[in-house]
């Protein structure tokens, strides 16, 4: 979204409630959340009253936006002020609220779209690797890489990319998430790690590249998700180290970020944050 664009947005509690509005309803006619009912009853204080069941709600009743206080400016702000990856630090001190909170709206927005994820399997030829993030020394693979977060990875040519924290990198678990994320018989790159050995044997046409002579073999190759790999940890390192806890927000954040590189963030975002929050 273009700066003059936005500047309009938060003029106001009201302009900032109409495009609010506007990207909950996309179009444009409200209806009930509560039993889809489309004859809906706006009441003098801006709320609406549902005529089949009665249901009164506000325009984002329900949604992620609504599970805080902050107003909707500053809302409007704290998501431009994400979509540009300021710190939730820095966010604090340029919104004009406390860490705490910018913490938690920018924790908000990454539940959001974590949320939203549409659940899809690759069934183009894809790139599976693992690697290792935080910790403070260097390490081998596996069990060497000590107080580091192992991460599995898949990337389509020429698409998306899936990533999931592992509790491993067995033959067994590679394999598991591979299954999860990959359709059988797709052809599948990876480098020599012995943990993909089973992919051939499990319906899986499976090329490999010696990383210890050369980085490519023609088609054979992991340089996309080698790429991933070093712009996540670049993103990450300026938050100057995440919780276990906290970890896999982020590192989903790097993912949808990747995937999306090329559209408007910030109204994704806005998309992400006035859809309704899951009961389950």
């Amino acid at each position: 979204m273009r700066v003059k664009a936005f500047e309009s947005l938060v003029r106001s509690e009201n302009s900032a409630l109409r495009h609010l509005r506007r990207a909950r309803y996309k179009k444009g006619r409200v209806f009930c959340h509560a039993c889809n009912g489309r004859i809906v009853y706006r009441l003098a204080e801006g709320r609406y009253r549902c005529a089949r069941c009665r249901h009164t709600f506000g325009p984002l009743t329900g949604t992620w936006i609504a599970q805080s206080r902050v107003g909707l400016t500053t809302w409007l702000w704290l998501v431009k002020l994400f979509e540009l990856e300021v710190t939730a630090h820095q966010a604090a001190l340029q919104a004009g609220v406390s860490y705490p909170t910018a913490l938690r709206v920018f924790t908000t927005i990454r539940r959001a779209i974590l949320a939203g994820e549409e659940l899809s399997v690759f069934r183009r030829e894809v790139e599976a690797d693992e690697s290792y993030f935080g910790g403070r020394r260097k390490g081998p693979r596996g069990r060497g890489a000590a107080g580091k977060v192992p991460v599995f990875g898949i990337l389509e040519r020429h698409g998306r990319v899936k990533v999931t924290v592992v509790p491993n990198v067995t033959a067994r678990t590679l394999l598991n998430e591979t299954v999860k994320m990959v359709k059988r018989g797709t052809l599948v790159y990876t480098d020599k790690f012995g943990g993909y050995d089973a992919l051939a044997f499990c319906g899986y046409r499976h090329l490999k590249v010696d990383h210890g002579k050369r980085f490519a073999r023609g088609r054979v190759h992991i340089n996309g998700l080698e790429g991933f790999w070093s712009y996540a940890k670049g993103k990450l390192y300026k938050h100057h180290g995440v919780s276990p806890e906290k970890f896999p927000l982020y590192l989903y954040e790097m993912q949808f970020r990747y995937n999306h590189r090329r559209e408007d963030l910030f109204e994704m975002f806005l998309d992400a944050l006035v859809k309704p929050v899951p009961t389950v």
